[in-house]
Formats: C-alpha cells, sequence, structure tokens
C-alpha cells in the first residue's frame, strides 16, 4: 500500500488530484469572469449637454401627474438622421398630445433640430413645414423609400400615422395619402427593411392596442386596472390588441399592404412595441423581430421568395428562459460576442430581467440572461429604449437601456419601485458577460427621469457614440460621451445604388490582428426612435483594418483592405471606399 499522502486519492474510481485541480481552474476563470475592471481600464463617461445643446422642447403626453388611460403613459421617440446631408446628424423629437387635444383635432407637431456642427443644435422645425400632426405622437422611422439621396420621415400615432417626403431643400411635403401609409390605428413603432430587395424599403408598422375613445376604462374599474394594490390605468391586458402592417413599396412613391399575401401577419392581435429588421439566420435577407406586451414575441423568417415564416418559438425567441411571456418593448439585434452571429436583447417592465438571447447556431437562441450577469436589472426597472453599441471603442459591444416606470402614484413614494428612474449601462467584459457600471459613467446615466425611447449617433462626429434620451413629460437629454482614454474607432456611411440608397441591410465585416466584428445598417432601434445609421466599430489599440468586407443586399460584395483608423469614410455600392466630407 502507498502511505504516501502526497500521491493520488481515487474515490469511486474518480482521480480526486485531477478533481481538484479542474474545480481550482475553474474556479479561477469563474472569478475572472467576476472580475471589476481594472482601474487601467477607462471607463466612458457620459454628460448631460442639453442645456448649451439649443434644444428647447417639452414632451406633452396627458397628465404629468395622473395618468388615467394607458395612451398616456406611451410614447415619446426621437430620431437622428442628417436631412440636409451636410454630414452632420439632426435630432428630431415625436411629441404627444392631451385628450382634450386629441379629440379637437389639435395635436401638437414633432420638433427637428438642425446640428451646426459646434455642438449646438438649431430649431427649423417652422422652416422644415413640420407643424402638422393628425395623431398623437408615439414614435419615429427614417428612410429614403424613394432613393432620391434625402432622408424621409415616417411618425407613428394614436391616429393616422404620417410619411413626410424629404423635398432636399430642408422642406418636408406631407404624402401620406399618395403612399397610402396613413395607419389610423394605434402605431407605436416603424422600421424601414428591404425584405424583397428589389432595392426599393419597405415599412412595417407595430400596432398596438384598439381603444375605442367612447369607451374607455377608468383606473381600478377592472382586473387588468390594478397596480400593487391601487387603482391604475387598464391595459395591455383586457384590451383588444391592433394588428401590425407589412407594407411592400411599389417603387412609384406607393405602398400596397402585404401582411396577410407574405405571411408576416399579426393573425393574433398581439400589442407589439418594438421591431427590428436584421438577418437573424444569416442567409443573405433581412428577417424580421417584433417585440410584444406581455405576450410571445415574433420571429417572421424571410424565406427569400417573397414570404415569411414565424418561427419564434421554435427558435427560442418567443418566450424567457423558464418558458414566460414578457412585456417586452424595447429590442436591439447585434453580434456581441464577436462569434459571426446575431443575438437579440429585448428591456421589459417591472418585476422581470431585460432579456439577452444568444445565438447558438442552426436557428437556435438560448436565454443566457443570466450567464452574462445580466440579471442585475431585474426587479424595480421598467427598460425602454436599447441599443448594443461599442461605448468605449474596445471592439466588443456594449448595452444601454433607458428606464422609467407608467404608475404615476408612484411619485408619492412610500414604495420600492420608483417613477424617474435612471439609465442602465452594461460594459462587455469579452468573456460572454456583461458589467453595470451605472452608476460610475457620469450624469448622462444617473439622472433619474421617466425616460422612454432612445436615439444614438455619433452626433459631434469624435468617434464615439452618444444618445437623446426622450423623457416623459419632459425635457429630453442630449448626451455626449467623454472618452478619458480613447480607443481607435472607424465609421462608415453606406451608399446603395443597386441596393436601396441606405444600404439598409448591408453587413460589414471589420477584421484586425486579433478580432473580427460584423454590423448590419438598420436605422429604427429599441423603441419608438430612429438612430444613426452609419457603422461604428471600436477597434481598441488598433490603428489600421487589415480587412472590410462588404456584402449589399443586393448581393455585391466589396472588400478593401490597410484601411486607416479615427475615419469617417463613405462606402459607395459602385464607386467604393472615401472619405466622408461634413459641411
Amino acid at each position: 500500500m502507498n502511505t504516501d499522502l502526497r500521491s493520488s486519492v481515487f474515490i469511486c474510481g474518480f482521480n480526486m488530484n485531477r478533481y481538484f485541480l479542474t474545480l481550482l481552474v475553474f474556479l479561477c476563470l469563474a472569478a475572472a469572469a467576476l472580475r471589476p475592471l481594472a482601474p487601467t481600464e477607462s471607463l466612458p463617461q457620459f454628460v448631460d449637454i442639453t442645456p448649451s445643446s439649443g434644444i428647447e422642447f417639452h414632451h406633452i403626453n396627458g397628465d404629468p401627474d395622473q395618468k388615467q388611460y394607458i395612451f398616456e403613459a406611451k410614447g415619446g421617440g426621437a430620431g437622428f438622421f442628417d436631412f440636409d446631408n451636410d454630414g452632420w446628424m439632426d435630432v428630431l423629437l415625436v411629441q404627444g398630445s392631451t385628450l382634450e387635444q386629441f379629440k379637437q383635432g389639435s395635436n401638437p407637431g414633432p420638433a427637428l433640430f438642425r446640428n451646426k456642427g459646434d455642438g449646438t443644435f438649431e430649431d427649423v422645425t417652422r422652416k422644415a413645414g413640420l407643424t402638422r400632426q393628425s395623431g398623437w405622437g408615439m414614435g419615429v422611422a427614417f428612410g429614403d423609400y424613394d432613393n432620391d439621396g434625402f432622408t424621409d420621415i415616417y411618425l407613428t400615432n394614436l391616429g393616422p400615422n404620417v410619411l413626410y417626403r424629404n423635398n432636399g431643400n430642408g422642406t418636408f411635403t406631407d404624402v401620406t395619402q399618395k403612399a397610402g401609409v396613413g395607419d389610423p390605428r394605434w402605431s407605436t413603432s416603424a422600421a424601414f427593411g428591404d425584405y424583397d430587395r428589389d432595392g426599393n424599403l419597405d415599412l412595417y408598422v407595430c400596432n398596438y392596442l384598439d381603444v375605442d375613445l367612447n369607451a374607455l376604462p377608468s383606473p381600478g374599474s377592472g382586473k387588468f386596472c390594478f397596480y400593487l394594490g391601487r387603482p391604475a390605468m387598464c391595459g395591455p391586458k383586457g384590451i383588444p390588441g391592433a394588428a401590425d402592417v407589412l407594407y411592400r413599396n411599389n417603387g412609384d412613391g406607393s405602398f400596397t399592404d402585404v401582411s396577410e399575401k407574405t405571411g408576416a401577419m399579426d393573425r393574433k392581435r398581439l400589442p407589439g412595441l418594438g421591431v427590428v429588421w436584421a438577418d437573424l439566420d444569416n442567409d443573405h435577407d433581412l428577417d424580421l423581430y417584433v417585440a410584444n406586451d406581455a405576450e410571445p414575441n415574433y420571429f417572421f423568417v424571410n424565406q427569400g421568395n417573397g414570404t415569411f415564416e414565424e418561427k419564434a418559438l421554435v427558435t427560442g425567441l418567443a418566450l424567457s428562459g423558464d418558458g414566460r411571456e414578457q412585456a417586452s418593448m424595447g429590442v436591439d439585434v447585434a453580434d456581441y460576442d464577436n462569434d459571426g452571429r446575431m443575438d437579440v436583447f429585448l428591456t421589459h417592465f417591472a418585476g422581470d430581467y431585460s432579456t439577452l438571447y444568444h445565438n447558438e447556431g442552426f436557428m437556435v437562441w438560448e436565454d443566457t440572461t443570466l450567464k452574462a450577469r445580466l440579471g442585475k436589472s431585474y426587479g424595480l426597472l421598467v427598460g425602454w429604449g436599447t441599443r448594443f453599441a461599442d461605448f468605449n471603442n474596445d471592439g466588443w459591444k456594449d448595452i444601454y437601456h433607458s428606464n422609467g416606470h407608467v404608475y404615476t402614484f408612484l411619485k408619492s413614494g412610500g414604495f420600492e419601485e420608483t417613477y424617474d428612474q435612471p439609465g442602465t449601462l452594461f460594459l462587455n467584459q469579452k468573456n460572454g458577460t456583461f458589467l453595470d457600471v451605472s452608476s460610475k459613467s457620469g450624469s448622462g446615466i444617473q439622472t433619474r427621469r421617466s425616460s422612454r425611447g432612445v436615439a444614438f449617433s455619433d452626433f459631434d462626429n469624435d468617434g464615439d457614440m452618444d444618445f437623446i434620451v426622450a423623457n416623459m413629460n419632459g425635457s429630453p437629454q442630449l448626451v455626449r460621451n467623454d472618452q478619458k482614454e480613447p480607443c481607435h474607432w472607424v465609421m462608415f456611411k453606406m451608399a446603395g445604388r443597386k441596393s436601396n440608397r441606405d444600404g439598409i441591410g448591408a453587413r460589414i465585416t471589420v477584421v484586425t490582428e486579433k478580432l473580427e466584428q460584423i454590423w448590419e445598417i438598420k436605422r429604427t432601434v429599441g423603441i419608438y426612435s430612429a438612430s444613426d445609421p452609419r457603422a461604428h466599430f471600436g477597434l481598441g489599440r488598433f490603428d489600421k483594418i487589415d480587412l472590410v468586407k462588404v456584402r449589399w443586399p443586393s448581393g455585391i460584395a466589396q472588400e478593401f483592405r490597410n484601411v486607416p483608423a479615427d475615419h469617417h469614410y463613405a462606402i459607395d455600392e459602385q464607386d467604393g471606399l472615401k472619405n466622408e466630407i461634413f459641411r
């Protein structure tokens, strides 16, 4: 018998020395995964610069202190777009209404602020002709639907939606009737995308509830009209839903409802809040993901022949990992772990967590929220606008989402949940996990408001991602990203020729010495809002890109080698890569 206590120990045929070594390695890896940011790793700092920006706007949405009806707590969209093609992203803010104004047909319109290129904006709403509003404003979508090189505006409302055509001279014309996209129901988010790859942008519109203004349920009047034991506005449960709609662009300035024909049909009339176009199955055409409130989500898979199949349940994208319906609101799609596959993030209501679905390949997504250490968002926060973006330019996409409650009685205090809430920022730890740095990232994150939609952009063209937050019954927050130790970066503006002019659906791959990243061009992200369409990549310490690959919706492929970092570039589907010009 071997009596050396240092020798191997076997129990039930198991080598315990090897077991303890394996356990030690596992614990070390776990500790590494849970490590906080080292002091040398710079946190992005976000500063609210609204007071000095020239953006003066106050959101109206019913009584700020007493929300009687559910539409008084929804809405609040924002958008970044370059309406005058000067290279600087301008801001559009969606205005709500009151029940009295809505019934009188005197709804206030949106506000348009032109970026002057010096960190300030000027109000050009009247000059642009955007004073008319046919409904109670909810959200905004942008897209060059007529491929004339100028970005057009689609506004969603409680009441008829509106399409404004950009005239190319700083003004807009209401072309809703001609286009046939004036859906009169309660619409929330909308998104442009070219599902049939014919070079024309199609339009998907989320509709929420079928409300009867002559028979509005009062707080406490039904089973679903209470919260925390207090009478509260009713819905969405207990109120009939309204079907979404997919419009196909006919190429002549008009659209046709093809929801039923294509199979992208909201047959169950679920309350839609967020929508995003993305090539989730990596087959070179755009699929459609819809976030539904307190119901299963939709995943319409593009079949490549002008039709869709709804596959959310069988792919793992309909419910939470434990099989629950969630109150889905904001949504975004990106490859957060740089494995070449598209993942999905959703924001949710209080009493739940925001959900991260990891793409496992083979049309399977897994709820990895807890594994990714995002479960901290569970409980008290009501999440709305969101986006994957590389906020510290290290080459890995982070997650931001806005928060804010809907029940105004929480303002009185005495509850664990609060009405005004701070934003949430999760930094990607490059190992499949995220770290909540919200409390350390500046006033632009920490300020408490009842926030809704968020739009993202490098509005000052300094190479990092900024954003603007729409706040319920209040002023917006223009938030600037100030990097203390900036990493390298690159941005690409797309110009389609055979493809749609915006390049929506184009996939860009950026390869550096040790990292390969992908990004798909889209405008609508989160909820109610639309963002800077330019592709932004953080590059960390690399000052040169070895290879840039572009896959256009038309099928055209391009490659560019040895591209210097820290520049804004334009990629033309016909003419290739060139420096972007700012006027």
